[in-house]
């Protein structure tokens, strides 16, 4: 089975984020190619990048920075469940990235954006352009939703369309075949 870290990347109090990450982590979990952990940034609660060494050198003087580390080297492949503020991804997402170089390489990754009439698309193509400068191959296949606080229901689940539950299952099979694909490369090295 592939290690899939699904990471949520929002912090901010009465986040809706956590409520997406259910949902896509149900579904990785019944899909047979994954072993699913989520790493939650607010709980994690990396300060910002605080490390004197390039993270190329991986030379960390910090504890949460090892375990950092530690959690995204282990990690086959990722999905990053997004907000979008400001017509891009969040902050703690970016500083997250940048904390660490090595770790990311050479990894699938998909997306599951959420946001209002845009779908958090506008995040999700930010985030899509500088996961490869970690060279992350981030997918085709990704999960927009729009107007998401809509589908969260009076017992504060979020409950996924039809549409969103089809993309969902096409994102998760790329990304068990890109992964299966670039542990050649890893392996390699």
């Amino acid at each position: 089975m592939y290690k899939l870290k699904i990471i949520n990347s929002t912090v901010r109090p009465g986040r809706k984020a956590p409520h997406v990450v259910k949902w896509i982590e149900r579904l990785a979990n019944t899909h047979s190619a994954f072993d699913v952990e989520v790493l939650d940034l607010a709980i994690i609660n990396l300060p910002l990048m605080d490390e004197p060494n390039h993270p190329g050198l991986q030379k960390y003087q910090h504890e949460h920075t090892k375990k950092w580390s530690a959690k995204i080297e282990e990690a086959d492949a990722y999905i990053f469940v997004t907000a979008e503020y400001n017509f891009n991804y969040p902050a703690p997402l970016r500083n997250a990235l940048e904390y660490l170089f090595k770790e990311w390489n050479y990894k699938a990754a998909g997306i599951v954006s959420y946001g209002g009439v845009s779908a958090g698309t506008r995040a999700a193509n930010g985030l899509r352009g500088d996961l490869t400068v970690y060279k992350i191959v981030p997918i085709n296949e990704m999960v927009n939703i729009p107007f998401f606080s809509k589908l969260i229901n009076d017992k504060d689940e979020f409950v996924p369309t039809e549409q969103s539950e089809k993309a969902a299952h096409a994102m998760l099979n790329e990304i068990a075949r890109w992964t299966k694909g670039l542990m050649t490369i890893r392996q390699s090295m």
